[in-house]
């Protein structure tokens, strides 16, 4: 009996699958590459009728899809793409021979990549998520898909067959990490295998259909040298910026949705020694450290049940008894801002985390009431102790008109003033003006020492007074 009858009777043959009703694969348990490629088998492609003159292209991938997928050895290890490649391309030729389809060159070749990218990708996605220049992917229901391409929206001639198509693909990036979509849990975060966030909403909260949303990471992660290239930053407050690192400063980075705050959390962390023991803590996998003493724990929502569900709260009071010297928080967004403030002020120097926030003022109000946030009947003044005693550095980062993401305030902590926080800026962006669209500006120092500088002179650093605008004359 041929593999293909066998799905068939064990599977029946019915069309795209829906999401999985199921909580399978929770614990963190991830599928492996021959379940994958099982499960790709048993849920052949129904192709739905249409005109001849839209359908007859369609038809010929499904049923080539089909009979490769039936060929396919189901053990084979799908993550080991290239050997897979070479096998599928072997009988991909070997089926249109003999069933004697003709084809170009051109159409040949653009079959082969749209089946490959169906069984080894993420389908219609797949040559954005290659293209290098591509920083973000919004899929509106299966007909609108749209890019970020140097700051600016761009839709792309691209679509989906149908709902299910988009649904499949959804369904390939959440089931290895166990995660589940589905009617009861209709939206979820999840992370490419190059550690990409991705955020899915589907129907009935999504009146669009399926909708995804991959936020990319480049292979190469961004330097420090890219970031003053771009002039996102100057060399200046680069220099000051990993004296705090190194000195061992607690920093928070600030900004809107979309400004680069990941990012520049990354670039920070690469200042720290690699003698060092990091713990970093993240809701879905995106920091790319390249120390090596680096444990990296991930938040996990409930199972089908509501059970089993691990917070980046929980894993913040856990990471303090795994002997960290920095622990950085991918983003606080409640309660757990609490104890990351109690961390930083018992001894857990020189960690980061990220917070939304438009202004370095804001961000301090937000902390405050991510604090409240804990359920603790905590009066005010002892949360802004806790935040002027535990934050140093506020870093704020802003994504601007033109699409370019700037660090536009370095300000200090500097401490409390009755019941009010003080801050000092450091460096603040000076837009002088527009250039063929681009805003052009510097980050400038405003001429002030932090109170902190004996703490960076105490860790054997000593900054030029040039860095703070001190002995030059400013140009504006």
């Amino acid at each position: 009996m041929s593999l293909l009858r066998r799905i068939e009777q064990g599977q029946g043959s019915s069309p795209a699958p829906s999401p999985k009703p199921s909580g399978e694969g929770q614990g963190g348990q991830g599928s492996s590459g021959g379940d994958r490629l099982s499960s790709l088998q048993a849920r052949r492609v129904s192709a739905p009728s249409t005109t001849p003159q839209a359908g007859s292209y369609f038809d010929l991938k499904v049923r080539v899809q089909n009979k490769l997928l039936a060929e396919i050895d189901p053990s084979m290890d799908i993550s080991k793409s290239d050997d897979v490649r070479r096998t599928i391309q072997n009988l991909f030729e070997q089926i249109l021979a003999d069933e004697n389809i003709v084809l170009s060159r051109p159409e040949r070749a653009r079959l082969f990549e749209q089946i490959a990218a169906e069984i080894l990708g993420f389908g219609p996605l797949q040559p954005l998520l290659e293209d290098d220049s591509i920083t973000e992917v919004m899929v509106n229901g299966p007909k609108n898909i749209y890019i970020e391409r140097k700051g600016k929206l761009h839709r792309v001639p691209i679509t989906f067959e149908n709902n299910d198509h988009v649904m499949r693909v959804i369904e390939r990036i959440v089931a290895p990490l166990g995660r589940r979509i589905d009617e009861s849990s209709p939206y979820v975060d999840a992370r490419l295998p190059d550690g990409s966030r991705v955020n899915a909403v589907i129907p009935p909260i999504s009146l669009v259909g399926p909708v995804l949303t991959i936020r990319k990471f480049s292979k190469n992660p961004i330097s420090i040298d890219q970031l003053i290239q771009f002039g996102s930053i100057t060399a200046e407050a680069v220099q000051f910026l990993k004296a705090c690192v190194e000195a061992r400063l607690n920093i928070v980075v600030s900004g809107g949705t979309g400004s680069g705050k990941t990012t520049l959390l990354n670039v920070l962390s690469g200042f720290i020694p690699d003698d060092e023991r990091i713990i970093t803590i993240e809701n879905a996998a995106e920091l790319q450290l390249r120390q090596e003493h680096v444990v990296t724990l991930e938040s996990r929502p409930p199972n089908i049940e509501g059970r089993g569900e691990v917070t980046i709260r929980d894993l913040v009071m856990n990471s303090l008894r795994m002997r960290p010297e920095r622990i950085i928080v991918g983003e606080c967004r409640g309660g757990e801002t609490l104890d990351m403030l109690q961390a930083m002020n018992t001894g857990h120097d020189g960690s980061m985390t990220t917070a939304h926030a438009n202004t370095p003022r804001d961000a301090i109000s937000r902390i405050e009431t991510m604090c409240l946030m804990a359920g603790l009947d905590l009066p005010v003044r002892a949360i802004r102790e806790q935040i002027a005693g535990a934050v140093d550095v506020i870093c704020q980062q802003e994504r601007m008109r033109d699409g370019s993401r700037k660090v536009t305030t370095i300000t200090e902590v500097s401490g409390m003033e009755g019941d009010v926080i003080t801050m000092t800026d450091i460096f603040v962006f000076e837009q002088t003006g527009v250039e063929e669209g681009r805003i052009v500006g510097r980050t400038r120092p405003t001429g002030l020492r932090p109170k902190f500088m004996d703490k960076i002179e105490a860790a054997g650093i000593h900054l030029p007074p040039s860095i703070f605008g001190i002995g030059e004359r400013r140009r504006y």
